[in-house]
């Protein structure tokens, strides 16, 4: 599917204006820009972003009664349940909340679903069980529970105290917990809406913290132990894809500079086995690609308790253990990946009736469901169409399955119309998942395909890939590339610049890289300048772009490569046009 490439419109004397009066290169100045921060004051404050622009915690509605009960339950030496949800996000809320009340001196312990036995939020039989075990206990969920009717109404019905924390979407009806904490809950008039789990979950350790100071500030103790819960609020932004706007690029700009001092210890030792250098500054990327996705693969595989012990162990020998075994698993996560991708591809090629399809719906029993969300993604990107992979139970004769979207389809309204071939389903526009009887697929497969015939076409902003400025490579220096770096951090909503550069050859033929040679590595040439370039992903690029031939035009994010203690610049190869081929451009 071509996708238009839209350049954002530039007045010259603008953009010299504003280079001027801020003392920043005119590149810089054309991003700003193009991102709509126009004037001197706008620009300053986004790119000065401080701690204390953090919104008060006890605006969010229900974050004063739940801290009210929580010093209730220290006071009066109850156990407290942190009750998280098995993805990064719902693990660091859970350290956060952990660490926050074990430091209060509080008995504080943590209940995870196992993503395989229990699924996701709160479960009744989770509940009867911590009931069973402690009816006194206060239970405090993270990053789940707001849509949790019938849960909360048995905890209600047993007398056990629940707290919900969460920022997922609301159903019209709410559950009847003790207290409930939520950014966007109807009534209140919280500023920011966009915080994940673990943002919430900071905003309640902090007004907590207060409370136990002198009521407006934490004691030097719990203020070092903020912090760190900064840097662990930082991984879950990053890792649940929420806009790194507003509240959360203040988050994630301080927590990764806290990452960098003060790391938990079982954080230094996944950085060590990661090959993140320790004591340096971090970026997104560290967290996207090697911190995350080892955390996740503990989630994935069912053992997402042994990433909470990771971020709270005191113990430097447990740490490393730690470490490398999530490192061990991520590797296997990784393998499993890999074979479901080839089967998946497999099973299309040897299906030509699917083509008519504008959706796929592949099942297979040897498929592991803790993973397949990732090889949907990978499989709806290669075929350019919404993907729904299930992992197939021979047991129960039924099947788990998680689906991706590709050019702004909606997942949601499409599960909805065929509710009647599944279990159950959930999710939202972009990911979903589902519960199917085997031998029901095959209709549902049909029922989805045409849905998809008559839903809307894919609009025109969801082929677009906005570019902020045209460039010439001899502008991407290594200090343009550092000054843009006052831009970040770079994440959903606020990406690394994107430029495009013309009339541009490969200097040498491109290379595939990496597992199964799925990167691809590249040498561009423009006049006398040549750079470096990758594009992950995308190896499948390399006889296409041999095939067609320069000059190219190329659409790119720089970034400054670090490896043995050099650096330099690096393009991330985001898209290409054959300048002998026809191409559409947006303005």
């Amino acid at each position: 599917m071509t996708q238009n490439w839209r350049f954002a419109p530039h007045d010259e004397s603008q953009v010299r204006r504003l280079s001027s009066e801020m003392r920043i290169s005119p590149l810089l100045a054309q991003v700003l820009i193009a991102r709509g921060l126009q004037d001197v004051g706008t620009a300053r404050s986004f790119i000065n972003a401080r701690m204390n622009e953090l919104l008060d915690p006890c605006s969010m509605p229900g974050i004063e009664e739940a801290t009210d009960r929580v010093i209730a339950a220290l006071n009066s030496k109850r156990r407290i349940t942190i009750y998280g949800d098995y993805d990064v996000d719902g693990m660091t809320a859970t350290s956060i909340l952990l660490q926050c009340i074990t430091l209060a001196n509080g008995q504080c312990d943590y209940f995870i679903p196992n993503r395989l036995d229990d699924g996701y939020g709160l479960n009744c039989d989770a509940i009867l069980e911590l009931h069973e075990e402690d009816p006194e206990r206060l239970l405090i969920t993270v990053d789940c529970g707001i849509t949790s009717v019938t849960e909360a109404a048995l905890a209600k019905e047993l007398g056990l105290e629940l707290i919900i924390t969460d920022h997922h979407q609301m159903d019209e009806e709410l559950p009847a917990a003790a207290c409930l904490v939520h950014p966007r809950l109807p009534g209140g008039d919280y500023e920011f809406p966009h915080l994940c789990g673990a943002g919430v979950a900071l905003k309640l350790a902090w007004a907590v913290c207060q409370k136990l100071g002198d009521g407006q500030k934490a004691s030097p103790q719990m203020r070092e132990f903020l912090k760190c819960a900064v840097g662990l609020a930082a991984i879950g932004t990053i890792a649940d894809v929420v806009p790194l706007v507003g509240e959360n690029r203040i988050i994630v700009r301080y927590g990764l500079g806290a990452l960098a001092e003060l790391a938990p210890l079982g954080l230094q030792e996944l950085m060590k086995v990661a090959e993140i250098k320790t004591g340096q500054p971090l970026d997104t990327e560290d967290i996207g690609f090697a911190i995350a996705p080892r955390l996740n693969a503990a989630g994935r595989l069912g053992q997402a308790r042994l990433a909470v012990e990771l971020l709270t162990t005191s113990n430097r020998e447990r740490a490393v253990q730690l470490a490398l075994y999530l490192d061990e698993l991520n590797k296997n996560r990784r393998t499993v990946e890999r074979r479901i991708l080839k089967q998946a591809r497999e099973m299309v090629e040897e299906n030509a009736e699917w083509e008519e399809h504008q959706t796929l719906v592949l099942a297979h029993p040897d498929w592991h469901p803790g993973v397949i969300g990732i090889v949907a993604n990978r499989v709806a990107e290669h075929f350019e169409k919404p993907t729904v992979l299930i992992a197939l139970e021979a047991a129960t004769r039924t099947g788990q399955g998680s689906a991706r979207s590709f050019a702004g389809f909606d997942l949601h309204a499409g599960f909805s119309s065929c509710a009647e071939h599944l279990m159950r389903f959930g999710g939202h526009q972009a990911a979903a998942g589902l519960r199917i009887e085997e031998d029901k697929i095959e209709d549902f497969r049909q029922a989805f395909a045409a849905y998809a015939a008559t839903a809307p076409p894919p609009s025109d902003d969801d082929l677009l890939v906005k570019i902020d400025a045209e460039v010439c490579l001899n502008e991407i220096t290594k200090q343009a590339v550092l000054e843009l770096d006052c831009l970040g951090p770079f994440g959903q909503e606020n990406p690394r610049p994107q430029f495009v550069a013309t009339r541009v050859e490969l200097a040498e033929p491109p290379k595939t890289m990496g597992e199964g040679g799925r990167h691809l590595s590249l040498v561009f040439q423009q006049h006398k300048t040549r750079i470096r370039a990758i594009a992950f992903g995308k190896g499948e690029w390399a006889s296409q772009m041999e095939e067609a031939g320069g000059p190219f035009s190329i659409s790119f994010a720089p970034n400054i490569n670090r490896f043995r203690g050099f650096e330099s610049v690096q393009l991330q190869l985001k898209d290409w046009i054959s300048e002998t081929a026809d191409t559409t451009v947006t303005s």
